[in-house]
């Protein structure tokens, strides 16, 4: 039997026992970006900036480049103020969920629905 990779490198395809059901979920954007507005809100009053000054000594590590943790750094490396960082990681992540969506958006198998579907989705899963 050939290596998964050899398999691969062949693109070769493999019978599967199941069949793949891709869900998509997203809301509208006005309510999206209300929802990622609060999440960073709440983090931010949960403790992201003690989580930040602990892992400041280790800024440079590639693992701590991500939305919140750099505007944060940023914030403590005096470039921003407080008020400014945390609407820049609001910003930051409004802009990736719009990337992630266009890049799911490609996949024509996916099936969208509003997160509160959950009738509709479970009718649509066992219809499937």
């Amino acid at each position: 039997m050939p290596s998964k990779s050899a398999r691969f490198r062949r693109r070769e395809k493999r019978e599967r026992p199941f069949r793949i059901i891709k869900i998509g979920l997203n809301r509208p954007r006005e309510e999206l970006y209300t929802r990622i507005n609060q999440r960073v809100d709440e983090m931010m009053a949960s403790g992201l900036l003690d989580e930040v000054k602990a892992m400041y000594p280790k800024r440079s590590l590639n693992a701590l480049n991500t939305v919140g943790y750099k505007e944060l750094f940023d914030y403590l490396d005096g470039r921003w103020s407080l008020e400014e960082a945390v609407e820049r990681i609001k910003g930051n992540t409004r802009r990736y969920a719009r990337k992630q969506l266009t890049w799911y958006k490609k996949d024509e198998q996916i099936r969208w629905f509003h997160p509160d579907e959950i009738t509709t989705i479970i009718d649509y899963i066992i219809s499937q």
